[in-house]
Order: C-alpha cells, then structure tokens, then sequence
C-alpha cells in the first residue's frame, strides 16, 4: 500500500514518467576516502535535475557503488522526490554502475552483471551488464525496463572500439529477442547511454527490423527547441543523441508521443555531459 500511494501521489492523470539519466561520475574517490568525485555543486545540479522531472521511474548510467545509489536516493528524499524501490547492476566494470529509481514496487529482478562475447578471437564481456526489472505500474499492468551503458567512443589499443560496441548491441538485442520471443505482448522499454548515433549499426542492430520478432521503436525525443541532441562531448566539440528510450510493440500503444522529450534545463552541463530524457506512457494494455 505505501508503495501505491507514493506512486499515486505523483501521477497526473494515471500517467507515468520514465527517465534516463547517465550521471557522468557519480562515483567514489580512487583515495578509498568513501566520498564521491563528483564536486558537490555538481550532485546538487543533478538532485535539481532529478526533482525537478520528477520522474516515477529513472535508470541512471555511471553511478558508484550500493552506497553512492544510496547516497543520491536520500539526496533527492530531502528534496522532496522519493524512490522506495532500487535495483543496482554490479557489472565487470569496478567504479560505473547501472541502477534503477522507483516509486513502484519491483516484482521481478533480471538483471545481469556479466554477459560475454568474442571480438577478434578475445572473449570479453559487457562491462556495465544489463539492467532488467519488472515494475508493477497497476494491478493489471506490468513494465519491463531494460537498461544498458555501451563502450565509450575513446580509442583503445587492444580492439576496435566500434566493433565493440556493435559485439555489445548484438548481446543485447539477442537478450531482447528472447524475452520478446517468449512472451511478445511483454510492455518493454529499453533505455541506454549506447554511444552511437541512430545512423550508425550498432543503433539498427539493436532496433532490429520488421522481419524479426519484436522490432523496437524508437522513442524520438526532443527538446522545447525541436533540438534532440542528449550528450555534448566537449574534447571534439560535438552535440550527439547517444542516448535512448526504445519501446516494444505491446508497449507503444501505450506511449503519450507528445509528453516524451528531454530536460531543457539551462543548468544541464553543471549536472552531466548528458541531459535526462523521458517517456511518459498510460498503463492501461490497449
């Protein structure tokens, strides 16, 4: 009941928000200090962000450990913005994590800490995993929210980093594929920070086509400007849309198109090189 109540009381019109959100280093000291990296003027323009979308779900991208995801949890509750339920994706890599916000229970928990692949004869493996919960939205409606955070676009000497990415996109569209085979009406929103642009293949790959089961569509968000870039990287100077909300066929019907888009806030860059985006959707199956 506290959990129903909590999401009722932030609901307009039986709606509910989806974000995501890729933190940029939300993540402990290399010292062993305990205290986070990131400047504290930089936590409070992410807790504004946070409250002021005010979203009934958020997975987030480049979050520390259990104690950080705690950390920004009582953050934002003193805010005024609560999250009874969380998941935390432990992952390959040691310091950038996964997780998920909610203000519905999570009844189901998948989520995936390591899932491999070889690129070049050399087995390597997702390093931030796969987020994957079932949240209960209604007593009759379920969403099923997948999260995902793909290489970066830095060069590195051992392989090639697109083709990594594209290895990464191939394991995480089989991993929808399967879920989408076994049960096709499943109300799926995949989310990510996927490091590409939607030209590029690893994007199609995981979008699929229309000859596969359960192709995704893509959630085209966009700013109060018409703008729908989602991350600046400031060592090229470029703005790109890396970042993604993909929705199943069963869930589409269910997306308010209009009400999706981008936090337009004028302070983004002191929060992240990356600015949150969000579905709104009615959780009725039609």
């Amino acid at each position: 009941m506290v959990f129903i109540l909590l999401a009722a009381g932030s609901l307009s019109g039986g709606e509910v928000k989806v974000a995501w959100f890729n933190l940029e280093n939300y993540i402990e000291r290399e010292d062993g200090s305990g205290q986070l990296a990131k400047p504290e003027s930089r936590i409070d323009a992410v807790v504004r962000a946070i409250t002021e979308m005010r979203p009934d779900i958020l997975a987030v991208a480049e979050i520390g450990d259990k104690a950080a995801l705690s950390d920004l949890r009582h953050r934002v509750k003193a805010a005024g913005w609560e999250f009874p339920s969380t998941e935390w994706v432990a992952g390959l890599d040691q310091a950038r994590h996964l997780a998920l916000l909610s203000r519905y229970p999570i009844i189901e928990r998948n989520s995936k800490d390591a899932l491999y692949f070889t690129l070049d004869g050399v087995r390597h493996g997702l390093q931030r995993g796969i987020l994957d919960v079932t949240i209960e939205l209604t007593p009759t409606y379920r969403l099923r929210v997948l999260g995902a955070h793909f290489k970066s676009r830095r060069d590195e000497r051992a392989y090639d980093q697109a083709a990594f990415r594209l290895a990464e996109a191939r394991v995480f569209r089989s991993y929808v594929e399967a879920i989408l085979r076994s049960a096709p009406p499943t109300n799926l929103l995949a989310m990510g920070d996927l490091n590409d642009t939607k030209n590029e293949a690893p994007i199609r790959e995981i979008i699929g086509s229309p000859r596969e089961p359960g192709v995704l569509r893509d959630i085209f968000v966009r700013d109060s400007r018409q703008e729908t870039w989602t991350h600046y990287w400031k060592v090229a100077d470029v703005y790109s849309r890396i970042d993604y909300l993909l929705t199943s066929p069963g869930l589409s019907p269910e997306i308010l198109w209009k009400k999706c888009g981008i936090l337009d806030a004028p302070y983004w860059a002191q929060a992240s090189d990356h600015r949150a985006i969000y579905a709104v959707l009615s959780p009725e199956n039609k």
